[in-house]
Order: C-alpha cells, then structure tokens, then sequence
C-alpha cells in the first residue's frame, strides 16, 4: 500500500482547498489515473478529473504531480505523491476551467485562413508542411500555458500554446493570415526562452525553438521585430564582437598580458570560451576559473580573438549575422580539444546550435568538467548555507542538473538547501531582460520569493546572465544574499583559512 494525497476543492461549497490523503493497493507500473479510479471506487470519494483516451493522445487527464505537469495516463503513482490541478481556475477538484483558454482560440481566428485558389497550392507536397510538421501534434493538453513563468506574470504575453499556433499557421502555406504581426502583438518578446513547455509536453514539441524562434526570425526579416534594445545589441556585435560594452579592461585583455603555459605542452588541449558576460562584465568568475583549475594542476588557453557566441541574436531571431559569427569562433577553436564554459547560454548554443551551421566543437560546461573529478584534498571548509538556481540554459538546454549538486556536496563545511523550485525561470533570458525589463523583474521576484525564506548566506548558479539578475533582484528586496558563480565558491574554498 501506498499513500497518496488529492488536493480537493468545490469553488460553489468549499471556502478553500485541501488536501486528502488515501491509501492505494498499488500494483506494478500503476498509473496516476488508475490511482484515482482506484480512490474513487473503493472510498466512495467522489474526485472529479477528467480522462478519455487512457493513451496520451487526447491532453484531457493533464494534471500536477508534485508540482511537475504530467498525463494522468503516463505518469506512474508514487508513494507520497500529492496530486494537484494545473494553475487554472477550478471548477472541481481537478478539472480546471478551459472556456478562457477556447475563447481565445475563437478570438485569434487559429484555424486555416484560406487564400483565394489561384495563390494557394491546393495539393501540398510533404516538403511544403515539413517545417510545421511537430507543431502539428499538440493534444491541447495545457500543460505548457500551467507552467509558462511569463504568463504567470503579464497579459501581455498569449503563451507558449498560442504561440505554437501562430507558428503552424505562420509556416503553412495555405495560410494567408498575418501571423507574424499576430504573434508580435500577442507578446512574442515576453518569452524567456526558458523552455520549460518543451519539458513538460507529452509530445516534446519544441515550442520556443519550433516556434516562438521561428517567429521571431520571421518578425526581424519584415521589419516587425526585434525590441529596440534588441536591435543595439546586434549593432555592438557587428561593431565589437560582444554583446555587452566593456566597465574596464576586460578578462580576456588582463589574461593575454600573462599567458599560461605553452599551448603545444598541453594535452589535453583545452581552451576557454569566456562570454560576453564573463568578459566584460564579470571578470572574477574567470579568474576564479584559472584559480580552480590551477589547483587542478590543469591548464587552460584564453583565445584572445573569441567573439560573441552568437545567442542573444538567435534568440531575439536577428539570425543574418549568425552564421558569420558561428565561422569567426569555429577558426579561433578548430585546434582544441575539449572548450570549456562557465555560462549556460553560451554551452547550450555552442552545443545545440553551432551544429546547425556544420561546426560541432566539443564543448563541456564547467561543471560537467570537474564533477567527477574534483580535487578536495587542499580544499578548505567553507562556513556558509547555500542554496542553488538552476538556469534554464544548463538544466534544460543541456541536461545538466546533477553535477553543480555533486560539487557542493564535495565542499567540506558547506551546508546545502534546496529552493522550492530551483529550475524555475529567474527571467533574465531570450532578451526579456532587455526588452521587457519590468516583466523581467516580476519573474525575478518570484525567484527572490523562493530564496528569502531559506535563510541562505548565498544563492549558486553557473550563468552570469542569472547571476546579475538574481543579485538585483534580491537588491530591490532588500536582501544582503550573495550571488555567486560555482567557480567563486570553489575558489573561496582554496583561499579560506
């Protein structure tokens, strides 16, 4: 027997929700959905939830399981599970209210929108729906709009299920609505590109990459998009190759002025690929880098002709200029064996879209590189409590989760506590920062929200663009919370007596 827990409400007879706990006869590879039946049935509890076609198909069973949006058909019942609706309005228990969600289908007129025959292909070849072809399989589940940080926060933004819509039909080529404009007005900008719908869709739809990336592009080539900001910050890299401007000499300059060991000695042959970020605006998280990996008895080379990774224009959909950004970076890193780096966007655009143009660089992030085997015989105690953020571009760009977590455990002194929601969004990405900073700031309260009460000397993360933005968000509360890079950390660990 296992325990599990039903959250119940009935907004015309209960004055607030609680949560029930039963007990379930579980059998092997039980699902949620038989974990209710089997409630219902043998306790007489009357939960309402909805069901149809028991096979991942219909979207209808969507639901939370401890607080990860799932399919009641797929999901399989644990002990402790607590089951809850997804963020809607409740009609009862867990059936949430959809009519919002088909109104607006209605409004924004998503269905075909025919040309006249003469300008229409009336037979579609397959190569002509090829690039619409995933985004064509939604279940109409919701799980993506239940997760979505910005939409939590703004009215400005549709979400990632309109968004989708637009996509199809913007690449359909019966379609002859305007789309783009469409997606524009409905917030296409507000999305932090956290993809977090991509990770809870039954059907792994790409919405941000498939989609809202798509879209953007669309938006840039007729002359919609980008955000003004987003347009300075193109203009900065075609002048000098970063996306930032400098506050000072800058890592690379200060490095190239002392060389590390000859890079033919090396072997392996290993290089760093610092980020604008790193570069121009948070130095010490390389130096602490070379300190780390000093005390690693590793070397590393510091490419001084490095450039911008190229992401802040993918994501914005200012594409033109990728592709000779990509070839700038593919010469300067042709020679080296394994590139390391310390900021989750530019890993996951290294990794995931540099293949895309025909360069595929091994590229290993930081903590992937020294989880395994990190030194800590000269490490000293550190005396602090910590919690960490998982930025969205490590942990669901590259998978990465587990190894920042194996690292401070290693730390000697270190007490770690988990936030409630450690991969939430903290909105600094996909230009939100830029181009919609007062969204970008409700969404980085959220964040704040979940650290102030844990009681943390710091917050650890491994993405500058985090780092900053968590740091100011915790300013505006008022809250003397560090901010610190996993690096800075592991070198106050070597420093500390």
């Amino acid at each position: 027997m296992i325990k599990v827990k039903v959250l119940r409400y009935h907004p015309q007879k209960d004055d607030e929700s609680r949560l029930e706990t039963f007990k379930v006869d579980k059998k092997e590879k039980m699902k949620v959905l038989d974990a209710l039946n089997y409630i219902n049935e043998n306790y007489d509890a009357k939960i309402s939830y909805r069901c149809s076609c028991r096979a991942g198909q219909c979207g209808s069973c969507a639901v939370k399981v401890n607080g990860q949006t799932v399919l009641a058909c797929k999901a399989e019942i644990m002990d402790g599970d607590i089951i809850k609706p997804l963020d809607f309005d409740v009609m009862k228990d867990l059936i949430v209210d959809r009519t919002i969600t088909d109104g607006r289908v209605k409004e924004l007129e998503l269905f075909i929108d025919e040309c006249d025959t003469y300008q229409c292909p009336v037979n579609l070849k397959p190569e002509d729906y090829e690039n619409s072809k995933k985004l064509r399989s939604c279940i109409e589940c919701l799980s993506c709009l239940s997760v979505c940080p910005p939409l939590k926060e703004t009215s400005e933004f549709a979400g990632p299920y309109f968004m989708r819509y637009f996509g199809k039909f913007a690449l359909d080529p019966r379609d002859c609505d305007e789309r783009i404009q469409n997606s524009f007005d409905e917030g296409l900008y507000c999305c932090t590109s956290c993809s977090k719908c991509v990770e809870v869709c039954p059907k792994e739809i790409n919405t941000f990459g498939g989609a809202i990336e798509k879209l953007r592009e669309l938006s840039c080539r007729k002359g919609i998009g980008p955000l003004p900001p987003h347009k300075l910050v193109r203009e900065l890299i075609e002048k000098t190759g970063r996306s930032v401007e400098p506050l000072g000499e800058g890592f690379i300059k200060a490095i190239s002025q002392k060389p590390p060991s000859e890079s033919a000695e090396l072997k392996p042959k290993i290089a760093f690929f610092t980020g604008c970020m790193i570069d121009y605006r948070l130095p010490e998280v390389g130096f602490a880098l070379l300190d780390v990996l000093k005390n690693q008895g590793i070397d590393v080379i510091v490419p001084v002709d490095q450039v911008c990774c190229g992401s802040p224009m993918i994501r914005t959909g200012q594409t033109e200029i990728v592709e000779d950004i990509v070839k700038k970076n593919a010469e300067v890193f042709k020679d080296y064996d394994i590139i390391l780096t310390v900021c989750a966007g530019c890993g996951a655009t290294l990794k995931n879209d540099y293949p895309k143009y025909g360069v595929n660089l091994n590229v290993v992030e930081i903590s992937e590189f020294l989880a395994d085997n990190l030194n800590i015989d000269n490490m000293n105690p550190v005396d602090l409590k910590v919690t960490y953020h998982d930025p969205c571009h490590l942990s669901r760009g590259q998978g990465i989760r587990k190894e920042p977590r194996k690292i401070l455990e290693k730390i000697k002194g270190l007490e770690f506590v988990e936030m409630e929601e450690p991969d939430r969004c903290c909105g600094s990405g996909g230009g939100v920062r830029s181009g919609k900073p007062d969204l970008a700031a409700k969404i980085g309260k959220r964040k704040v929200d979940m650290i102030k009460d844990l009681d943390v000397n710091a917050v650890i993360t491994i993405c500058p663009f985090c780092e900053y933005h968590i740091r100011d968000s915790l300013k505006k509360e008022g809250l003397d919370i560090d901010v610190l890079n996993i690096l800075k950390l592991l070198q106050l660990s070597y420093k500390s007596t």
